[in-house]
């Protein structure tokens, strides 16, 4: 009996230690979710101010984020969410109604 207490002991002190040290990649992980494609932002004269009354906001290619003044996405630059809605480029395309 003493021998089986031992043997559960060490497996959860085990699995313990491997899930604390997951913790930190979990939380990287989560940070390393939010990207810009600089070379598309780059290409397309991204600014994160609008021109005049043109905004990403009113753009036919932006994604928005979880509410209206969260960043968002675009469909021309893949794998960034980082897009300000006040944003503009080069692209941008009047949103239809």
């Amino acid at each position: 009996m003493q021998k089986k207490n031992m043997s559960s002991r060490r497996q959860f002190i085990k699995l313990g230690s491997l899930a604390l040290s997951a913790l930190p990649l979990l939380f990287l992980s989560g940070k390393a979710s939010a990207a810009t494609n600089t070379g598309m932002r780059t290409a397309m004269k991204y600014q994160d101010k609008p021109n005049g009354d043109k905004s990403c906001s009113g753009c036919a290619q932006f994604v928005p984020g979880k509410s209206a003044k969260d960043l968002g996405g675009c469909k021309l630059f893949p794998g960034d969410t980082e897009i300000s809605p006040n944003g503009f480029c080069i692209a941008w395309m009047v949103k239809p109604k």
